[in-house]
């Protein structure tokens, strides 16, 4: 999934002709906290609400503003997982999105990217959810597969999770049946440790939204 496949094509771009009032009852309405002012093709920056409230531009074009404007962009090309990265790490609620020129393309708001992250882990499919607490340098990806397979199942995502302050991290394996019985033995078997599974659906669903939960704390929105 690249950039340019996740391009809102609701969320409009402000121009320097917009006054403050406009950009807020935009934010307001698609939950969002900045937006990008956009030049013909030319990206010149993300505007907050909180840029507005300091500046008090309410009916004033935002133009007639000298802007300190932060011009965090993707490019079309990048992987979801760059986009991720750079809105968690800079805690933005829409992230733009140029081409190879730097011409502006669009936007990807928030809730399209927690939508695809969903499908990229797999969260409405179902089946069963292991976590596995473990040193860095005992992870194998080929032997967590292996011991799943050996199971008649399979993988359907996996991601890992640092614990801040140790080198152990968490594994969290989605896998496609909901009875882990067989699976669990074999990673206790060879002497794995299991810090939790979850086997039913309404199990699993809370812990997809404690993660939901975390995330969007995470990004400060």
């Amino acid at each position: 999934m690249l950039a340019i496949d996740l391009v809102s094509d609701v969320i409009p771009a402000l121009r320097t002709s917009d006054t403050g009032a406009r950009a807020l009852s935009w934010m307001e309405i698609f939950r969002i906290s900045h937006l990008p002012i956009v030049n013909n093709q030319e990206f010149l920056g993300l505007i907050s609400d909180n840029d507005i409230y300091d500046l008090g531009m309410m009916d004033e074009p935002i133009g007639n503003h000298k802007l300190s404007l932060f011009s965090p962009y993707v490019l079309a090309g990048q992987h979801i997982y760059e986009v991720i990265e750079i809105a968690s790490r800079l805690k933005l609620t829409v992230i733009p999105v140029l081409d190879n020129k730097k011409n502006y393309i669009g936007l990807i708001g928030q809730n399209d990217l927690l939508s695809q992250f969903a499908s990229l882990t797999a969260v409405k499919a179902p089946g069963g959810l292991i976590i596995l607490e473990m040193n860095h340098h005992d992870y194998s990806l080929s032997q967590i597969a292996q011991i799943v397979e050996s199971n008649n199942a399979r993988i359907l995502s996996m991601y890992i999770t640092s614990i801040e302050e140790s080198t152990l991290m968490e594994v969290t394996i989605k896998i496609n049946s909901t009875d882990l019985t067989s699976i669990l033995k074999t990673f206790d078997r060879y002497n794995y440790h299991i810090k939790a599974s979850f086997m039913d659906d309404e199990n699993t669903e809370s812990f997809y939204q404690n993660r939901y939960e975390q995330f969007m704390r995470y990004l400060n929105i």
